[in-house]
């Protein structure tokens, strides 16, 4: 966990899809960096009697305040337009300067989920139009080889962290205990012990990255 390890204060919003992205693929670097001034924004399930609850008591483990929104999640998955998500996150996201943006990747974390995808793009799009700023972007940077494995940290992305024994442990705890998911549920057996993040300095870096669906290289 030392590696790039920033105990500087930061002003940090983390913008996902649903209620538990937070924690599965950031919840060891939040819990980590204790100094961070850390807002969370979920896109979608704000209607969602069992898991919105869930979720502000989430925020209370990570010492972070945030919001959920409430955009389609049906199973059917039906693309959302671009301009539904973007104002999604103008609206719901309080201030819109930070230090630090942590969201999806453009690929997802897994194959395959259009919100985390959307949310991605979306985030990306609003820093390139100056709607949003902030100083650096990392989105997750996790695969599962087209679902050949469980979703794992790519030890090719910009930065890698290895989580203290106690950090993941905690972690999993958030995601067992508070979000309710069981030993044998996929959320369980994926919550990963290393954390992985493609860092980005500037907006038309992230773009470009963006055009060429988020693949590093």
């Amino acid at each position: 966990m030392d590696e790039d390890k920033d105990e500087t204060a930061k002003t940090v919003a983390v913008i996902v899809a649903h209620p538990d992205d937070e924690t599965l693929w950031a919840g060891g670097i939040l819990l980590s960096y204790t100094l961070w001034d850390v807002f969370i924004l979920s896109l979608c399930r704000g209607s969602d009697a069992d898991r919105a609850p869930k979720f502000f008591k989430v925020l209370n483990n990570l010492n972070a305040q945030g919001a959920i929104g409430d955009l389609d999640d049906g199973v059917e998955q039906l693309p959302l337009a671009e301009e539904e998500v973007e104002e999604a996150i103008l609206t719901l996201l309080p201030a819109k300067h930070y230090d630090l943006l942590i969201t999806h990747n453009p690929n997802g974390e897994y194959t395959r989920h259009l919100r985390h995808e959307e949310t991605s793009k979306a985030v990306i799009q609003l820093w390139d139009k100056g709607k949003i700023k902030t100083k650096e972007l990392w989105t997750f940077a996790y695969d599962d080889a087209k679902k050949q494995h469980l979703p794992q940290p790519q030890l090719t992305a910009t930065a890698y962290f290895q989580l203290p024994k106690k950090t993941w442990e905690t972690k999993y705890h958030i995601i067992e205990t508070v979000y309710g998911f069981t030993k044998d549920s996929w959320e369980a057996k994926t919550t990963p012990k290393a954390e992985a993040f493609w860092k980005f300095s500037s907006s038309a870096e992230a773009k470009e990255w963006l055009e060429k669906g988020g693949i590093a290289g």
